[in-house]
């Protein structure tokens, strides 16, 4: 039986949906715009892309995208799903992308075209090992055995000196910190090289479990060109730390996995930029199919956002991405969901009441730095709020008897 691939989309068309589907599988596999003389009856059988449903949705009363064809009074939209051969590009992800993706975003025949979710063979878990950690490695590397993972940024995210970022994970660490991490703009800057701050993080925080026997993790951001990921992760390693962080988007599938092929450490997945793929709900990648990309390439952790965020997602979508990328892919791949972009104590109760798990990386910036009483009293008003919700308490008995919890509560609110 020939191997495929299950690519699913959203599609909104003037065209008939039968019509604009067989295009889009044409397109991507043995086809173009005519027939051509060596599409053979016996080539299309092996190689052209099928398509395998259709389900009609209702319109969207949105205006098609710019160069669409056809009457947009008469849009039909649809959800289709299309089979292409894995023999016509092989388990390569790259390849992968430049078949189920491609050209079609560029079509005139559809107005609305939004890759949702993929379905992958047994061949790419065969190329692709996932995640070296996950969640179990990662509680293991922290010393965290349950409950919440509770992080945060450094902030300002650019900008401090040495001696400053020294003084802040020093804080971050005494107050019992989970992990901490780089921002995504904070990569090998002027003012502030990797190795320098690799040098400066790592001496502060092994002075802090020297006194205290706890040594959070923290992720360097390592991205940058491919050629430099190795040497990066090297000096991360051989310095004693314990994460590195990369944007997975800007690094692109092959940078992860070709670090992923050579790390000895969790590798932190940032989303950055995946805005501009995803936002629009005509257009782009949806986060389910992002997060299986991501998991396969070798994320230990992928930020998926969080409820109540700063940014453009409801709640139900944050808990769908959540919720995609605890669900088993090959049976494994257990990537651990990173929530970020406006958290706060506040948030507890109603994240762990709408996620039903604590395997989750909870990361606070502002919800952290922004502590009257500093990032310290962020940090323990983040534990606070956790367990509270965790044990079902009412965060404003807890508040009651912690000074921490009831100031954060008045700075940030709650949900």
């Amino acid at each position: 039986m020939t191997e495929l691939v299950r690519a699913v989309y959203e599609i909104e068309t003037a065209l008939p949906l039968e019509q604009a589907a067989e295009v889009m599988a044409g397109e991507q596999s043995s086809g173009t715009f005519v027939a051509v003389a060596r599409e053979t009856a016996e080539l299309k059988q092996r190689h052209r892309a099928t398509v395998a449903a259709i389900e009609d949705l209702p319109p969207s009363g949105r205006p098609p995208l710019p160069g669409a064809a056809g009457d947009w009074s008469r849009a039909r939209r649809g959800r289709v799903m299309i089979d292409f051969p894995l023999r016509n590009f092989g388990p390569s992800l790259p390849n992968l992308l430049a078949a189920v993706a491609g050209n079609l975003f560029e079509l005139r025949e559809v107005g609305a075209l939004r890759l949702v979710d993929l379905e992958l063979p047994d061949a790419f878990a065969e190329v692709y090992p996932g995640p070296a950690f996950g969640v179990d490695g990662t509680r293991k590397l922290m010393d965290r055995p349950d409950g919440p993972m509770i992080g945060t940024i450094v902030k300002p995210s650019v900008g401090l000196s040495g001696e400053e970022l020294a003084a802040l994970v020093t804080e971050l660490a005494e107050a019992g910190i989970d992990f901490i991490k780089d921002d995504e703009l904070q990569g090998n800057p002027p003012h502030l090289p990797l190795a320098e701050r690799v040098a400066v993080v790592t001496d502060a925080l092994k002075r802090v479990a020297d006194r205290t026997g706890r040594l959070p993790m923290y992720a360097f951001n390592i991205t940058d060109d491919i050629s430099r990921l190795a040497s990066n992760h090297d000096l991360v390693r051989d310095a004693g730390g314990r994460c590195v962080m990369i944007c997975v988007t800007t690094v692109g599938l092959p940078g992860l996995h070709y670090l992923r092929e050579r790390c000895e450490l969790p590798i932190h997945g940032h989303r950055a930029m995946f805005g501009a793929l995803s936002r629009s709900p005509q257009l782009g990648l949806d986060f389910v199919a992002f997060q299986k990309l991501a998991r396969l390439a070798g994320a230990d952790h992928l930020h998926t956002n969080g409820i109540s965020n700063k940014f453009y997602e409801t709640d139900d979508q944050v808990v769908a991405s959540i919720a995609a990328v605890r669900a088993p892919l090959f049976g494994g791949y257990p990537t651990l969901p990173v929530l970020s972009s406006g958290q706060s104590p506040g948030l507890a109760p109603a994240t762990y009441g709408m996620v039903g798990t604590a395997d989750l990386l909870v990361l606070a910036g502002g919800g952290i730095h922004g502590h009257p009483a500093g990032p310290g009293a962020g940090v323990r008003a983040m534990r606070s709020a956790w367990d509270a919700a965790l044990a079902g308490e009412d965060l404003d008995q807890r508040a009651g008897r912690d000074a921490d919890l009831a100031t954060a509560l008045e700075t940030f609110g709650r949900r």
